[in-house]
């Protein structure tokens, strides 16, 4: 008679406990076979859940392919804006005000050659609110930061890691609590920025993503400044097992980055300039 696939399955793990009994080569059988049979398997990269006082708000610029992200302390009301967009300032000023939030900082995770920062613009219409970047940027902001200096925003708060590649001030900010970390242009889904421009090394993009980004637990959510396929985001696992360029050998990336032979930004005469400013020179009037 036929066993039924339930019974098979039975008798296939019965047969390898058996086989332990008899011989010491078998038990990594066993646990191999466990490994990839094993109902927790699936729930391994699983994120964990944001804590109920921790606001997020995922924002997009369909111009600039740009996301913004708002985060909040729902008890403080202190809110943090990352990567903010020139042409959406009014908009993400109008946003946390309807939240009843006040915003604290505005970051910015590096020195955008593709969009002028909103931070200039943000101060005007929320002030109190500071700005914030890399010290190695060269830009100009209320506060300069480097690997290790926290941001706060009520109880809640970022680490920040100095993950230079794309270009020389690359900031990305982890929220270990919350399972997260923003990445900026130095990791995006399924990529990462260009390096052939503003101070861009292959070689340093590369070992500071292994070293710092990887290391990471596998579940911890990667969210970045841009996607071009309408993905919002990703995990530390998936770039780790998916990412087309960062899951070759070091040698083999640098061959890859050095041959992309991409045009040149659009934006970049605009937005460097403006952007060394902290983008205060080019608020609109209105």
């Amino acid at each position: 008679m036929r066993l039924p696939a339930l019974s098979l399955l039975s008798a296939f793990r019965q047969t390898l406990v058996q086989q332990v009994q008899n011989t010491s080569v078998t038990p990594l059988l066993l646990k191999q076979y466990r490994l990839k049979h094993s109902d927790s398997g699936s729930k391994m990269f699983s994120p964990a859940p944001f804590t109920k006082d921790f606001f997020f708000r995922q924002l997009f610029d369909e111009a600039t392919w740009t996301y913004t992200y708002l985060l909040a302390d729902l008890n403080t009301r202190e809110a943090v804006i990352i990567d903010p967009v020139l042409e959406k300032a009014k908009r993400d000023a109008n946003l946390v005000k309807d939240l009843g939030f006040t915003l604290k900082y505005a970051l910015n995770t590096h020195m955008h050659a593709d969009h002028i920062t909103g931070s200039g613009w943000l101060k005007q219409l929320l002030p109190g609110s500071k700005s914030v970047i890399a010290k190695a940027s060269g830009a100009k902001a209320d506060i300069h930061i480097k690997e290790g200096d926290p941001v706060t925003f009520g109880r809640h708060r970022i680490d920040t890691l100095a993950t230079p590649g794309h270009t020389n001030g690359c900031m990305s900010f982890v929220i270990h609590e919350q399972g997260c970390i923003f990445t900026g242009d130095t990791v995006l889904i399924r990529g990462c920025g260009r390096t052939d421009f503003q101070e861009g090394d292959p070689a340093h993009l590369y070992e500071n993503v292994h070293s710092k980004i990887f290391t990471l637990p596998d579940n911890f959510r990667i969210y970045p400044a841009h996607d071009y396929k309408g993905l919002m985001e990703s995990s530390v696992w998936e770039e780790k097992t998916y990412n087309p360029r960062l899951t070759k050998t070091k040698e083999e990336f640098i061959n890859i980055m050095d041959n992309l032979n991409l045009p040149y930004p659009k934006k970049i005469d605009v937005s460097l300039p403006a952007n060394r400013e902290c983008g205060v020179y080019d608020i609109p009037k209105e």
